[in-house]
């Protein structure tokens, strides 16, 4: 392992403490039962789009190919491909087989126009049939998509590379070359420790992989990063618009890129080694650093002082959580991070420090080559003797999400109870404090805009604030819309669409069970509520569960398995969930029981719904960028996707890459 030092910018450290209040607003139609019927809409659509493209600019986002996935079921394959948000909506397609003799057959007698999927009913035939689907248009058919083979096990198979006495760990995807296919970076984690346990722990590793395993590259993030999911948020995104993905994180002295460059000082070993010691195996000296990576060969392309820094190390305590605070290092080294649209037009990069007390998120630009440093929001530090905080002070919870809340067409930073703007100003702050679970989009139809949905902490000292364990609030404002169980300690909850006989998404977690969109107890809630996933042919969202993906009875108010998973997954659930190839369903990838490869689950069911790719929605694509962020959450939609959903709106893009 070569040794050397990399040239690291240091900048001057900047806080910015401001509580104002924004009072934008964006009205939303009133949804009614209509079904996605696009052909008779996409007038109306294309109208709206250029109507829009006045107001609002052109996000820049990833150019992807069709995603055509071909999966074995019984003796039958289960096909699906992308709609794109920026076709018409009538577009047709034509399924073809291609056989290993280089001929090809239609399987469709007509256009297909209605679910981009399609199941071949012939008996699977040679191991190496493939499938490519073509659009049809006034003069014809397309350009063809890439023909792919079938999953023949059910699943695609990933073999990974993993180095001993590490297992696979959380996983985020991007297109690292520009080919317009999506590949894997996988988080390889060894004894990894929660900020409040001491000891020490294996040095987090990052890989690349394509979809055949190939491995691309490996960053070594070095015995001076700790390893822990609160401590090695990674973001993967095309942060400069030429198409290829960049990788972004908190690095140290010793880290080693893809290409064996260090970053640093190598000799250097931070580490606390006295056992006797409360912060024994904590990092709380010497520099922090954060990095951008080349996503095609792993190499650092430039690395500046990590912003804001740990001291004072007592300065992260506050009234969120327990109302503790620490001098051993937990509350200081709690990291969040997440891409955002700042300007609405181009991807930010916002860096985060602190949850319970003291909050500190930094917006970076990585343009042209060089990091810049946009805006920084500083809540104050917040545990006596100090009094310098703000409202925004402990208001940070395990998970953020990003969003347009106030419909300007830039994002913001929904950071549990509180919201940032996107100029880096305090939006608002509610007062729920800390919490473990939220859930950000159009939650509630019946109303405009969007709501968050979250779970407090209530323990210790905190008990006397009697918050609610549970709260539904307008996204824009902060609003409490509904709220149960003050004082009562709330570990988890989700909100999803799971019954059709209440119109928007159900709520659940903490006492009282199932919840409707208004907050009315409407029976017994699932115990599943880690993660929602669309899954099968209609639209409603069913759960990841234990053993697989199970649906909601609300007849019998019970889960039931529709379809198994073999394999294990990250801490706190699978790798990586999300729409990541073929129709608007979403995809699960879990670890294969033996630990050498990952596997990618697809629906096999078909659907009539013709949804382009979520992907393509920027709060949903925003979401699976932060999926690997401490405690893992779906991502959601900007809008309501349910049961008598209205048509989405069309998102407005401009694309990069070939």
């Amino acid at each position: 392992m070569p040794l050397g030092r990399m040239q690291v910018k240091v900048l001057p450290t900047q806080m910015e403490i401001d509580g104002s209040f924004g009072k934008r607003w964006r009205a939303k139609p009133n949804p009614g039962e209509t079904q996605l019927k696009y052909s008779t809409l996409c007038f109306l659509f294309l109208f709206a789009v250029v109507a829009a493209s006045d107001i609002q600019a052109q996000r820049q986002m990833e150019l992807l190919d069709r995603g055509v996935v071909a999966v074995k079921t019984d003796d039958k394959v289960f096909i699906s491909w992308r709609l794109f948000a920026n076709e018409p909506q009538e577009t047709t397609f034509n399924l073809y087989r291609l056989s290993s003799d280089g001929s090809s057959t239609r399987l469709n007698e007509q256009p297909l126009a209605a679910g981009t999927n399609f199941v071949d009913q012939q008996t699977v035939g040679s191991p190496n049939d493939r499938y490519f689907v073509n659009t049809i248009g006034p003069d014809g058919e397309g350009k063809a998509s890439t023909a792919v083979p079938i999953w023949r096990s059910g699943y695609a198979e990933i073999p990974i590379q993993v180095v001993e006495g590490y297992r696979a760990g959380d996983v985020s995807i991007a297109d690292l070359d520009g080919d317009g296919q999506y590949e894997f970076v996988l988080h390889q984690i060894s004894n990894p420790k929660d900020n409040s346990h001491s000891g020490i722990t294996g040095s987090p590793i990052l890989d690349a992989y394509e979809w055949n395993g190939r491995l691309l590259w490996r960053v070594h993030l070095g015995k001076n990063v700790r390893e822990g999911e609160h401590y090695t948020p990674f973001l993967v995104y095309d942060l400069d618009g030429d198409g290829k993905a960049e990788v972004a994180c908190k690095t140290a002295d010793g880290t080693v890129d893809g290409k064996g460059n260090v970053v640093g000082d190598a000799t250097k070993d931070w580490r606390d080694t006295d056992e006797t010691s409360r912060s024994f195996g904590r990092i709380l000296d010497g520099p922090e650093y954060f990095t951008v990576f080349s996503g095609q060969d792993g190499v650092a392309l430039e690395t500046v002082d990590y912003i804001p820094g740990r001291d004072p190390i007592d300065g992260w305590g506050g009234i969120g959580g327990n109302g503790g605070n620490d001098r051993y290092g937990n509350r200081c080294d709690r990291f969040l991070a997440c891409v955002a649209y700042l300007d609405g037009e181009r991807p930010s990069v916002v860096m985060c420090r602190g949850v319970y007390g003291r909050i500190v998120l930094v917006a970076w630009d990585w343009r042209e080559g060089r990091l810049t440093r946009r805006w920084t929001f500083d809540s104050g530090i917040s545990y006596p003797p100090y009094s310098d905080a703000s409202p925004f002070s402990g208001m940070g919870g395990h998970s953020l999400s990003v969003a347009d809340v106030d419909g300007d067409g830039r994002d913001e930073i929904v950071y549990q109870a509180m919201v940032v703007d996107d100029n880096g100003k305090g939006l608002y702050s509610t007062g729920l404090r800390h919490g473990d679970a939220m859930h950000v989009s159009d939650l509630d139809p019946d109303r405009p805009g969007q709501e968050v949905f979250t779970v407090q902490e209530n323990e210790g000292s905190t008990v006397r604030f009697q918050t609610p364990g549970a709260a539904m609030r307008d996204a824009r404002t902060g609003e409490i819309l509904w709220s149960h169980s003050p004082g009562v300690d709330v570990g988890a909850g989700i909100a999803a669409d799971i019954d059709p006989r209440h119109f928007g998404c159900e709520a659940w977690g903490g006492p009282g069970g199932l919840r409707n969109a208004k907050g009315e107890s409407i029976g017994r809630s699932p115990r599943s509520t880690g993660y929602a996933v669309w899954w099968d042919g209609d639209l409603l969202r069913e759960l990841i569960g234990r053993n697989g993906v199970t649906k909601w009875n609300w007849e019998t108010q019970q889960e039931e398995t529709i379809f198994a998973i073999e394999g294990r997954g990250a801490p706190r659930g699978p790798n990586l969930m999300g729409d990541i190839i073929g129709d608007w369903r979403e995809e699960i990838v879990t670890t294969a029981p033996d630990g050498k490869s990952l596997r990618v689950y697809s629906t096999t069911v078909p659907t009539d719904h013709r949804i382009y790719t979520l992907m393509q929605d920027p709060q949903y694509r925003l979401g699976i960028a932060w999926q690997n962020v401490a405690y893992n959450k779906p991502p959601h939609t900007s809008f309501f996707l349910g049961n008598a959903m209205q048509a989405p709106p069309i998102p407005i893009l401009r694309q990069t890459g070939n």
